[in-house]
């Protein structure tokens, strides 16, 4: 399944070209630091163990993998892919402590990365952005252990009409404050249109089926600003 937006040349790599260097700080704004608590709801439906393994695709600085080996015994093996090398770099300064994370530059089309290797996959606030949703879960799919899960956090639907409307209103004010913030607004004019265009819930759910993946759930947060899915490599 293509994304219209997102297969615009250059557009998404240069949206993330320009943000890179106060990606996290504007995540904070942009949540009130909300952001957070999602990712520690994601750790905590993922329920992980010492001696189980981690790939987490459009890792941006790092975040999922930080909570993950702050929940395990910090020696578990992650591998962090992600696209753009300026959020790679700020991620190994940002983890520097640890030593165990593979960093690769990569997209969640096409991992480089062997078959049936890893205990966990997820993708937080980055589906959205790739420019083949089949081939992304595909992917996923692949990289999974069977008995593997697959987690995707991302931004949804909201179920509440007078929440939708608040959060709507809120959206017209994103693009201005990453002018105030970082300096740009095209890039949150982006972020604003890719959320409007991404998938339904139950969309997603279907998707997920589509590729393979089973006993398939959602959870939404916040009202479903984002919701986490949830499927099995059987």
């Amino acid at each position: 399944m293509q994304q219209y937006l997102q297969n615009k040349k250059g557009l998404v790599k240069n949206v993330f070209n320009k943000v890179y260097d106060r990606y996290d700080l504007m995540n904070d704004f942009m949540s009130l630091g909300i952001h957070r608590l999602w990712k520690k709801n994601l750790l905590n439906m993922m329920n992980p163990s010492s001696n189980q393994n981690l790939i987490d695709v459009a890792c941006g600085t790092g975040d999922i993998a930080e909570l993950f080996l702050n929940n395990t015994n910090k020696l578990t093996p992650i591998t962090c892919v992600d696209p753009n090398k300026g959020m790679i770099l700020k991620g190994i300064e940002k983890l520097k402590k640890f030593k165990n994370i593979n960093w690769v530059i990569g997209s969640a089309e096409k991992l480089p990365l062997e078959d049936n290797f890893f205990d966990f996959y997820t993708i937080s606030f980055g589906l959205r952005n790739t420019k083949n949703l089949d081939k992304s879960l595909t992917e996923a799919y692949r990289v999974l252990k069977p008995g593997g899960r697959f987690f995707c956090l991302e931004f949804s639907k909201i179920q509440n009409p007078d929440l939708d409307f608040i959060y709507n209103n809120y959206s017209k004010l994103i693009p201005l404050i990453g002018k105030l913030i970082v300096g740009e607004r095209e890039p949150y004019d982006y972020l604003v249109q890719s959320i409007a265009n991404f998938l339904h819930q139950e969309e997603l759910i279907d998707l997920m089926k589509k590729n393979g993946f089973e006993k398939n759930s959602y959870r939404n947060l916040s009202g479903g600003i984002v919701s986490i899915h949830s499927g099995w490599k059987i």
